[in-house]
């Protein structure tokens, strides 16, 4: 069977809503800055983990090649060379 709501059922979720909105507030107000301090030093420990393994094990001066680029000779015809002379 079909129930038709109640106003006071209606009000009393509203005045749920507002409570647990109010309440959540408050203990986010409270806790906010523990969980962004926490974020923080992780973050930091994040950073300082990876610019501690990219630090150069060389010296200084010294040259190191990461790559080594392929020398294959172009295969692209780009014409014929023509040998000129500037006439003035």
């Amino acid at each position: 069977m079909l129930q038709n709501a109640s106003f006071i059922g209606f009000l009393r979720t509203i005045l749920i809503f507002i409570l647990v909105y109010t309440i959540f507030k408050y203990v986010m107000r409270l806790l906010a800055p523990y969980i962004v301090r926490s974020v923080a030093k992780k973050a930091e420990a994040h950073f300082r983990n990876q610019s501690a393994s990219q630090k150069p094990t060389q010296k200084e001066g010294e040259i190191s090649i990461d790559k080594i680029p392929n020398s294959k000779p172009s295969k692209h015809d780009v014409g014929e060379y023509v040998d000129y002379e500037d006439v003035e």
